[in-house]
């Protein structure tokens, strides 16, 4: 029997896949006949029910509970609902979407009611992990499996960006929630890249809101203030890690330079946001320097084809760099010209050569 998959992505560290039983086989009676040819028929008929078996034994469905926000976030949750979308047009897999409440306290009833009605249900977002959990203790019959994010290395070459592109030597970095363990990795891959660039460079950061506190990864009007704060003081270049309150961030970069009359960009996260966010507001994409990608389509994609040809395992798989799990976004051409630096610190990178720590403090934070 096909087991049930759960799968966590995770802004954190991880996401987790667990998997239960699907629908057992028909069964079709044929009656016997003396002629050869109802015989023959007989047979083509039964070939057919079960060829028609086996294709609905292999269909799969998909229950994906976003986080708060939901599609249309322009960031994490859009990029696994690319990896969904491409899903659907290559695997054949249809599914079902759900978001949760504003405080998020639904999320493991949404995951229960998607994991009734499919095979394979996805949680997107570090904060299902403990519902995840509670999910997979009522499912003993689970398999999990880790994929790792090196969420360090991308911000590493956006932070080489903005260092080589800034006129101030100040920069900035917005994060949406301090101090849980799931952004300090961008903000400290960031720091790096920048610092090894100009060990001088100054960076200023700062959090939305504080955990247990998560509404801060919703909070655009929050992002725009303390962005245009932060381009009053001199930043010229603010990177965000704060899921759809980064939009903020965008119109307090346009805003900025309408009125200022000097340019100043943002650097997006988890999916190229010149694209996404331009779909929505052409206007914003002039300012929007480069996005730091972190492939979640690539990984609900990865994961559901391995499920749909029965080759999935469980263990831990790392996205990184190695396997374009992270990233950056060249869309709009204004960091065409440092290229070979990006590259090459990407190389770095993938050899070894090149270590970045986890935790910003290491880089004076």
């Amino acid at each position: 029997m096909r087991k049930r998959l759960l799968l966590l992505l995770s802004v954190l560290l991880s996401f987790s896949l667990i998997a239960a039983a699907c629908g057992d086989d028909e069964e079709t009676d044929a009656g016997s006949t003396d002629s050869a040819s109802e015989s023959e028929s007989t047979s083509d008929a039964a070939e057919e029910d079960d060829a028609a078996e086996e294709v609905a034994a292999a269909e799969t469905t998909v229950g994906l509970v976003y986080d708060i926000g939901g599609r249309g976030d322009l960031s994490f949750n859009d990029s696994a609902a690319k990896g969904l979308d491409r899903a659907e047009a290559e695997l054949g897999i249809a599914f079902s979407e759900a978001s949760p409440n504003d405080d998020g306290s639904n999320r493991a009833e949404l995951l229960q009611l998607a994991a009734d009605a499919n095979p394979i249900v996805i949680g997107v977002g570090f904060l299902f992990e403990g519902d995840a959990a509670a999910v997979a203790a009522e499912n003993p019959d689970t398999n999990f499996a880790v994929i790792v994010f090196a969420e360090e290395q991308g911000p590493y070459l956006v932070g080489i960006a903005a260092a080589m592109k800034t006129s101030s030597n100040k920069i900035g970095f917005i994060g949406g929630v301090c101090c849980y363990g799931g952004l300090e990795p961008f903000e400290a891959g960031f720091r790096a890249g920048a610092q090894s660039v100009n060990p001088d460079i100054e960076i200023v950061a700062e959090y939305i809101t504080d955990a247990p506190d998560f509404d801060g990864f919703n909070q655009p009007d929050r992002a725009q203030v303390i962005a245009t704060t932060m381009y009053e003081d001199g930043a010229d270049i603010i990177y965000h890690a704060a899921g759809g309150a980064g939009n903020g961030m965008f119109q307090a970069a346009k805003d900025f330079t309408d009125d200022n009359g000097s340019k100043v960009w943002g650097i997006g996260v988890d999916d190229d946001q010149y694209q996404t966010i331009g779909t929505v507001d052409p206007s914003l994409q002039e300012f929007i320097l480069t996005s730091m990608l972190k492939r979640v389509d690539v990984a609900v994609f990865e994961v559901l084809k391995a499920q749909e040809e029965g080759s999935f395992t469980a263990g831990p798989t790392m996205y990184d760099l190695s396997v374009d799990g992270v990233g950056y976004a060249t869309s709009g051409g204004y960091i065409d010209d440092i290229i070979d630096e990006l590259e090459a610190a990407k190389a770095g990178m993938i050899s070894g050569e090149i270590v970045v720590s986890r935790d910003p403090v290491d880089y004076g934070a």
